[in-house]
């Protein structure tokens, strides 16, 4: 059985990452371009890392790993429309 969350299940890692509120950021999907907050992002977390896909074409747009306490955030097909800044490894 496969449990779907919206981004807002991502909201503590992200904080922690990028050091303040991101589910109200805005991204665009690289794969069919929707823009749309990280909130709305279809979340899987049931998995060695954390997976956020595009609400609207459901490509991989956000993978997240916590490796030795450190945050590892992979964005192969989301882009951020406004300026953010991080502390972990994007």
């Amino acid at each position: 059985m496969t449990y779907v969350l919206d981004g807002n299940a991502i909201a503590g890692d992200l904080f922690a990452a990028f050091g303040h509120e991101m589910t109200t950021v805005v991204g665009r999907c690289r794969n069919c371009g929707t823009a749309s907050p990280v909130a709305e992002l279809c979340v899987y977390a049931r998995a060695p890392g954390t997976v956020a896909r595009c609400s609207t074409c459901h490509a991989v747009v956000m993978v997240l790993v916590t490796i030795g306490g450190e945050y590892h955030i992979h964005l192969p097909a989301y882009e951020f429309m406004e300026e953010v800044q991080s502390s972990c490894e994007l």
